[in-house]
């Protein structure tokens, strides 16, 4: 009797191992989608949780989900390209991940563009583009992208900058007459990777797209970011 009882222990604990043995070699066996950026990425204000960590709705975990991929959501709210060229140049958190990614989302630059405007005062006379300049906007984007490149084969898709501005607002053409310069610049700097043109995609639905009294997306904002990322990505079916 003793015997069979420990023959069943053994049987159910064998069992056990096997069990979760393979749930450990399924999730491993996916493919690895690492999300780099700013506050659009991470979800901000989208979250119940006073943004201390990243909103499930952001569309990182969204292609995810829709590509049955593992999530590494390295987004921080208020980097600029600088601050993530950094990063993945010297954190070893940043670098380990880009090593083992399959995948690569970039959406970064607004708070350069914001922070250039600020120093501007005026988009006019070539103020802004000097103060972008200053930032070395596009070319950090460049050395991000090549600093990917380096670390893994992983494809890459560089999501340019929408128009957070309400429509038939003076801030909303300010955007229509300003962005249309610095995204060709992003994407003519970045020319071997998949682009994702959310400048198109959101358009003069910012009422739908963008949370009210903010800039950063809706939920269907997000949904919009995912869906131009699976398509850039051939993630679609």
């Amino acid at each position: 009797m003793r015997k069979i009882f420990k023959l069943a222990v053994l049987t159910i604990v064998m069992s056990l191992l096997f069990t979760t043995g393979v749930s450990a070699k399924e999730d491993n066996g996916k493919k690895s989608f690492v999300a780099l950026g700013d506050s659009i990425p991470f979800g901000y204000n989208l979250s119940n949780s006073n943004n201390n960590a990243t909103a499930r709705v952001a569309f990182p975990y969204l292609i995810g989900k829709e590509g049955d991929l593992r999530v590494r959501n390295l987004g921080v709210p208020g980097w600029t390209t600088g601050q993530l060229l950094e990063a993945v140049k010297n954190d070893e958190k940043y670098r380990q991940a880009l090593h083992h990614a399959d995948y690569v989302s970039l959406t970064i630059g607004s708070n350069d563009l914001l922070d250039a405007l600020a120093a501007a005062g005026s988009p006019n006379g070539g103020g802004l583009m000097e103060e972008i300049g200053k930032r070395k906007t596009f070319e950090n984007i460049s050395n991000i992208v090549k600093e990917v490149n380096q670390l893994s084969d992983a494809k890459v898709v560089v999501y340019n900058v929408y128009n957070p501005f309400p429509a038939g607002t003076d801030l909303h053409n300010l955007g229509d007459t300003i962005l249309p310069l610095i995204n060709g610049k992003i994407f003519a700097t970045v020319p071997t990777v998949m682009h994702a043109d959310a400048y198109t995609a959101f358009g003069d639905n910012q009422a739908i797209f963008i949370l009210g009294n903010d800039i950063h997306p809706t939920e269907e904002g997000q949904e919009i970011l995912s869906a131009i990322g699976l398509e850039a990505l051939g993630l679609t079916e």
